[in-house]
């Protein structure tokens, strides 16, 4: 490595996760071609890397919020394009960065064209702020993970309802000033028998009886298979005030589903003839969902017009797991005729399924969690990391202005 030249992450190179940093290189020559590289490895040990090539300027300078990459991973200014380019060696690989205790550890590293290594710098990336709270919930049939803000409260509560197992989006909620249970939909062993909406009934009590919570009213987010329970919840459960449904169904899918032991919607099925190969290997199953409009499967559809929540509907047109349009468009018909203005929408065009906090690596296709197969998930990159970082901020807003939270309890320092 060369001593003059100069990597730097700024304004630090420890951050939270949903924080962008300044990627600048000072001591080049001239005009001097260079790769910037960063590479990462997720928690099952995949590694993942991502480069591009810049040109410094008159002074040897090269500021990634300013200077287009010419080629490589992709083209063009993209400040954190080294971060969202991130892609394992192997197809339909998803970076797992769940557990809130361990950052997201990025190496980024300054190359001559010959491939030397000139200058280096590791970002951690921490998805808990100083002094957030982390406790493991075991409590009837509640388990999941509670994240408490710093200071006496009091703070609007949410149930983040991952598909599995997930701590990043509650964790990074967390740092904003919400008190969030991380809790999934399926466990390491998904029952498929049915599906018992009590059970996420008891998680919305359990935050509804939390001392630092502002109002007994509970926020939900969710996306895919996590969004019908969170229609299903404001619809029969009393105390859900705001839900944010990320592309989800309208309808219950897949699995019956019970409340006060009796069942109160019929399964959405697949018609798994309806799967579209691709060249990559991965499946496109968007189609192969049932129509929940037909006679046959109106049993299924979720009453949301029955319910007194504000709803954030949010879809992508791009994305190849659900017709999340569809869905919403359905919705908004639905409760319009109930005369109910009860709910916002945001559409993104070119964004695919998987809409995450901002500034983690782009997942095009990778391995469904309970189909075990690869699945396309959809999105153009550049496109679905813009509608990332718009959605987040968008939450948050969203759930503010619905749980009564104070802006100034909000913030969190690392």
């Amino acid at each position: 490595m060369s001593a003059q030249i100069r990597l730097r992450l700024l304004p630090s190179a420890r951050c939270l996760f949903d924080e962008p940093v300044q990627v600048k290189v000072a001591g080049l020559r001239s005009k001097q071609l260079v790769t910037l590289r960063a590479r990462s490895t997720d928690e099952r040990g995949v590694a993942f890397n991502s480069s591009a090539t810049y040109c410094a300027d008159g002074r040897g300078e090269i500021d990634l919020n300013r200077d287009a990459s010419l080629s490589g991973s992709y083209v063009g200014v993209e400040p954190m394009g080294l971060l969202r380019s991130l892609k394992a060696d192997t197809l339909h690989k998803y970076f797992y960065k769940n557990k809130a205790l361990e950052p997201f550890m990025v190496n980024f590293s300054v190359h001559e064209e010959e491939g030397g290594i000139l200058a280096e710098v590791t970002n951690e990336r921490r998805l808990m702020g100083d002094g957030v709270r982390r406790v493991p919930v075991r409590q009837g049939n509640i388990q999941g993970v509670l994240f408490t803000p710093p200071g006496e409260g009091q703070f609007p509560a949410v149930l983040d309802l991952c598909t599995f197992m997930s701590e990043k989006r509650a964790s990074l909620l967390a740092n904003k000033g919400f008190i969030v249970l991380a809790l999934p939909v399926f466990t390491d062993k998904p029952k498929l028998e049915r599906m018992n909406l009590d059970d996420f009934g008891e998680a919305v009590k359990f935050l509804q009886n939390q001392p630092k919570v502002s109002s007994k009213g509970v926020g939900i987010i969710s996306r895919s298979k996590g969004a019908d329970i969170a229609l299903s919840l404001a619809a029969f459960v009393p105390g859900v005030e705001a839900v944010v449904w990320i592309n989800g169904c309208s309808a219950n899918v897949g699995i019956p589903l019970y409340y006060k032991d009796r069942q109160i919607l019929s399964p959405l099925m697949f018609d798994f003839t309806k799967v579209i190969p691709s060249e990559s290997g991965a499946n496109i199953i968007k189609h192969a969902v049932e129509n929940p409009l037909a006679e046959e499967n109106k049993g299924s559809i979720v009453p949301i017009e029955r319910a007194g929540s504000h709803f954030l509907f949010v879809a992508s047109e791009d994305d190849l797991n659900w017709d999340s349009k569809g869905y919403l468009d359905d919705m908004v018909a639905r409760l319009k005729r109930h005369q109910k203005k009860n709910f916002e929408i945001v559409m993104y065009p070119a964004a695919g399924h998987l809409l995450e906090p901002p500034y983690g690596p782009h997942c095009p296709s990778a391995l469904h969690g309970m189909l075990r197969f690869p699945v396309m998930w959809g999105g153009e990159p550049q496109a679905h990391a813009a509608a990332e970082l718009h959605l987040w901020k968008k939450i948050q807003d969203f759930l503010r202005t619905h749980l009564s939270c104070n802006p100034a309890q909000s913030k969190s320092k690392l």
